[in-house]
């Protein structure tokens, strides 16, 4: 067997050897017995100095020996790092029959009703841990050991998102929405931007129960729009609204919009003589870039002469140069320039050149 060959088995062997212990310790974290399992989020960021609303439900294990009964007087607990409650009391944060708690916890939810959603407030960075929910419901107890929580405090704020709904095209209505994650709906953040100030943020609640603040607009694109910088920033309150902390975040509108101003320019800029170089340049502002064709004017209709911004030719005729044009296009329509208004200056010097 190849050095390859046995690498690759041994690489093989490791993974499924990996995959049975952590299959193992998962096993281990939820007994096959649970009695008791919540509905949340399986990880929440919160801001330190704020607040994060947890939003919660639980259910009770049917075939379990004791079962939930909202009739009953309930309590509910808050467990950090470890899911044992009995032998490892120092580990119980929160509980709802105390005064005396360690943090600063308050249920909101109504237990009898099965929901244990929680407000935590004023944060601070060591509160970064697994967290585990308990009921006391005699005879039922039970820890929500297969559903911890994973709560990160941290110390700046997500940036906002900003989204734009709709094709970055001229003439086309496209709505642009900043959201910022709201982890306390109690104390929201203020969202502010470059575009005209929406004079009320909605927060809006996600499917998880989980809660975002958004501001909104919708309006139709022009050619001015392009390379517009939208700003949009989140202002959240911290320590009871003493503070602030800012996010910001950013974006370049790049609107699509067919050719504008298109002009052509001559060189030289003088008067022209019968034989001279004339050097054509024409230009235009478009998104995408556009392509140019030259034209010249004929009795028999327009005739293409060139491609590209540059045409240079010699002047044989007094209307030579006032025959020629150009026309930019790209994918969303074209324009022609103004035709050239040189034939009295180069007649002029045409007349004087013949009088030598």
């Amino acid at each position: 067997m190849s050095v390859i060959s046995v690498q690759s088995v041994k690489m093989v062997t490791a993974i499924v050897l990996l995959s049975v212990f952590l299959v193992s310790g998962a096993l281990a974290d939820c007994p096959e017995g649970s009695a008791l399992f919540i509905t949340a989020p399986k990880q929440m960021e919160a801001l330190i100095g704020s607040c994060l609303q947890i939003p919660c439900n639980f259910s009770g294990n049917n075939s379990a020996l004791q079962t939930f009964d909202g009739t009953r007087t309930t309590f509910g607990v808050w467990i950090k790092s470890d899911k044992h409650f009995s032998d490892k009391s120092q580990n119980v944060i929160f509980n709802s029959s105390g005064m005396d708690n360690i943090y600063p916890m308050s249920l909101t939810g109504d237990l009898s009703q099965n929901n244990c959603t929680t407000l935590f407030s004023s944060l601070i960075t060591s509160y970064t841990d697994w967290y585990f929910f308990r009921i006391e419901n005699r005879p039922f107890r039970a820890t929500a050991s297969c559903d911890p929580l994973q709560i990160t405090v941290k110390d700046s704020p997500p940036r906002p998102s900003i989204e734009i709904s709709g094709d970055l095209k001229e003439k086309q209505s496209v709505t642009i929405t900043c959201s910022a994650f709201t982890p306390c709906p109690h104390s929201p953040p203020e969202l502010t931007w470059t575009l005209q100030q929406d004079p009320h943020n909605k927060i809006e609640e996600n499917t998880d129960r989980t809660f975002t603040t958004k501001i909104q607009k919708t309006f139709t694109l022009s050619d001015e729009h392009d390379g517009f910088i939208i700003t949009c920033s989140a202002r959240y309150p911290v320590n009871e609204g003493k503070d602030v902390k800012t996010a910001e975040e950013r974006t370049k509108l790049n609107v699509s919009y067919a050719p504008k101003n298109t002009s052509v320019s001559i060189s030289p800029s003088g008067l022209v003589s019968a034989g001279s170089l004339v050097n054509l340049t024409c230009s235009s502002r478009a998104n995408p870039p556009v392509n140019f064709t030259w034209f010249k004017t004929s009795k028999d209709g327009p005739v293409s002469v060139s491609e590209g911004d540059f045409y240079s030719f010699k002047v044989t005729s007094v209307t030579d140069i006032e025959d020629h044009y150009c026309v930019a296009t790209n994918d969303l329509g074209n324009q022609m320039s103004p035709r050239i208004n040189n034939a009295g200056k180069c007649r002029t010097e045409l007349n004087l050149f013949n009088l030598i």
